[in-house]
């Protein structure tokens, strides 16, 4: 045992590469051959610690799964699972955590379980408690992982920054929110912002991620400290970070300002890969930095460089999220247009439908953002229906309130570029009185003016704010473009309102001179 641990701390230490050629040498070597003999003859005898620290390092050392050797020390674990002191049961699970499930395994672990649920009110020490979180995972009933929680809570007398830390790294192993604990260990985190590493900062974003707790206070902590910090920083590690950021709908305004810089200065690290990644990033928040126009030629530049090696989808995702920012990379367009989709065969229906949608927004961007476009006097629409589904019956109801009668709006209007709004209202050239619409309809007239309202999800805006992603934000530009004034609004904060405040909330936005300013977004 002490020979086979020993192996297993200097292994692990080693590099990637060192490793492989460490690990054949071991396995080689004709007395780790003699020992596993011996291991194999020996198991039922020894003792209880050995045996779990024995499975821990030939497990990690690499040695197959399907061996005897490993087997036989599964099933002997089986047999003294009763026997195991809570050292021996939190190694196990350690073990077993690492290992594929085979008929063996998922016994041990169903048993380990077992034991686990009848010892936890004895587990004092708070790393075992903690790593048998981290150990057991998802799989465990939801009432074992409300016990461990609470067993970890009634160990820690003053919670320091590092049981912070991996209490909140344990709840995500479990798919456990505990927003209790959860609110307790982030505020630790942002006291101790400056001694979390960049790893960790990676793994608590993605543990949020995981536990769907959106936290934005201690985002921004964690986004502040990058951003003051950000000198210290390898590029990549910040892509990283602002990826790790997008997946959670946070914006982080001035680092995303600060790295577009930092490209503008050394574009060259930019490969395909991180070059993808900044796109979908500042396209999906919506971020458009302030040095728009050189970060904009810069990304474009890069990715004319890539085009002999890119692949049609890949290439398909660039141009979509330069679409989505409202700039046109013409050469990249071309070669877009003109490169052959053979690839698209290989992918899965949805990714194949997906594909297709992208297309369809490039061109609806190619026509509606080129700068030769002009608002056209007169846009066909079709009124899809008289319902309205369930969460926008209380928006209907208060524009009828509001305005009288249902004939002054009309609802579910599909228009051209296969968009959809929710309600449209046309007012007088001096935006003083609504009008009827068949009235419109039947009299075109270009200085009436048009209201579009779109009630969105909380998720088609960046997180803590009522900025709009970027699908959301390109859909309020083109409709701009085609002559309307939108009216974004966040559906569950209306959804919340008294009838009297819905009804004055919307009277604010269609009488206000801010519906009626065109934001220029479009490069």
């Amino acid at each position: 045992t002490n020979s086979l641990t020993m192996a297993w701390r200097l292994f692990k230490n080693l590099s990637e590469e060192q490793q492989r050629y460490e690990k054949q040498l071991i396995f080689e070597h004709p007395a780790f051959a003699r020992l596993c003999q011996q291991l194999l003859r020996d198991a039922r005898r020894m003792t209880r610690g050995d045996l779990v620290f024995s499975l821990h390092a030939l497990v990690n050392l690499g040695v197959p799964q399907n061996t005897l050797l490993v087997q036989t020390l599964v099933r002997v674990c089986q047999e003294k699972l009763n026997q195991l002191d809570n050292r021996c049961v939190s190694v196990l699970a350690t073990t077993l955590a690492g290992m594929d499930k085979d008929k063996n395994v998922s016994a041990l672990q169903a048993g380990l379980q077992l034991l686990v649920e009848q010892r936890i009110s004895s587990i004092r020490d708070i790393f075992i408690l903690q790593n048998l979180m981290k150990c057991l995972g998802k799989d465990v009933p939801v009432f074992l992982k409300k016990k461990l929680t609470m067993a970890v809570v009634r160990e820690i007398d003053s919670l320091t920054f590092p049981n912070a830390l991996r209490m909140f790294l344990a709840l995500s192993a479990m798919n456990y929110c505990s927003l209790p604990v959860l609110n307790l260990c982030s505020k630790k985190i942002q006291e101790n912002v400056h001694d979390v590493s960049f790893r960790q900062l990676i793994l608590i974003l993605e543990a949020c991620h995981t536990l769907k707790y959106r936290n934005v206070k201690l985002f921004s902590a964690l986004a502040d400290y990058v951003n003051s910090t950000s000198y210290l920083w390898d590029k990549r590690q910040i892509i990283l970070f602002l990826s790790a950021c997008e997946t959670l709908a946070f914006q982080p305004t001035e680092l995303l300002d600060i790295f577009a810089e930092k490209v503008i200065e050394d574009p060259d690290f930019l490969n395909l890969k991180n070059l993808l990644i900044v796109l979908r990033v500042y396209s999906r928040l919506n971020h458009v930095p302030r040095v728009q126009k050189q970060f904009f030629e810069t990304l474009h530049s890069c990715l004319n460089k890539c085009l002999p090696q890119i692949s049609y989808t890949e290439l398909l995702k660039a141009v979509y999220s330069l679409g989505i920012l409202g700039y046109l990379p013409h050469h990249a367009l071309d070669e877009l247009l003109q490169k052959d989709s053979k690839d698209e065969l290989a992918l899965s229906d949805d990714l194949q439908e997906q594909n297709t949608v992208m297309l369809d927004s490039v061109k609806t961007c190619m026509e509606l953002d080129s700068p030769s476009f002009t608002k056209p006097a007169f846009v066909l629409t079709e009124s899809l229906s008289s319902l309205v589904s369930l969460n926008l019956r209380k928006a209907q109801e208060a524009l009828i309130e509001l305005l009288g009668d249902e004939n002054m709006f009309q609802q579910n209007v599909q228009l051209p570029y296969r968009y959809h709004i929710d309600f449209e209202i046309r007012m007088d050239s001096d935006r003083k009185k609504v009008l009827p619409i068949a009235a419109t309809d039947d009299h075109p007239d270009s200085h009436v003016q048009r209201l579009a309202f779109l009630f969105a999800p909380v998720s088609a805006f960046c997180l803590g704010t009522t900025h709009p992603q970027g699908k959301l934000a390109m859909k309020k530009r083109h409709l701009n473009k085609l002559g309307y004034h939108v009216i974004l609004i966040q559906n569950r904060k209306f959804q919340e309102m008294k009838s009297e405040d819905a009804v004055a909330f919307l009277k604010r936005k269609i009488y206000s001179d801010d519906v009626f300013s065109f934001p220029e977004t479009t490069v």
